[in-house]
């Protein structure tokens, strides 16, 4: 069997990331549509642990303290944008995500900040290895952005159970 030509590989999962992208805008503004629940918080992090897996194949394999960066840019960079544009409005005693044009740029701009990066990394090391890398930086992301938004769910929850 005659395995695919890398770099047609890297274009093929470039434009892969491209429909992924746009498929997680289009589900995101769908979803601000709806109330937000501690489910809808909560389940996207826990899915996505299961990508941990990936570790279980040694061509995955990256020094400790390089998943450990990974993770803490994702952690402190790449979730702060999201933080800051992610808000709650309450309608009508539920909670709704706020609708912002922000959030779309930022999630676009996050997409085309780590494409270059992936490009910049994949020199230097595998594309497994650069995969495992970029998963641990989207998996700090996320797993910060998705507690302060629980954070700031249960605010919200409480002043409405309070009033």
């Amino acid at each position: 069997m005659k395995l695919m030509n890398p770099s047609y590989m890297q274009v093929f999962f470039t434009f892969g990331a491209m429909a992924m992208a746009v498929a997680v805008l289009c589900i995101r503004l769908k979803a601000s549509r709806r109330p937000v629940t501690v489910k809808k918080i909560v389940i996207p992090p826990l899915g996505m642990t299961t990508g941990l897996i990936m570790f279980v194949v040694p061509e995955t394999h990256i020094p400790f303290l390089w998943g450990l960066i990974a993770f803490a840019f994702g952690w402190l960079l790449f979730s702060y944008p999201l933080i800051r544009t992610t808000k709650f409005e309450k309608i009508d005693d539920e909670i709704y995500a706020e609708r912002s044009r922000s959030f779309i740029l930022i999630l676009v701009g996050l997409l085309v900040v780590r494409l270059l990066l992936h490009e910049i990394v994949e020199q230097y090391v595998s594309v497994m290895q650069t995969g495992a890398l970029f998963f641990l930086l989207a998996y700090g992301m996320i797993i910060r952005w998705r507690l302060f938004m629980f954070k700031q769910y249960r605010v919200m929850t409480e002043n409405t159970e309070a009033s």
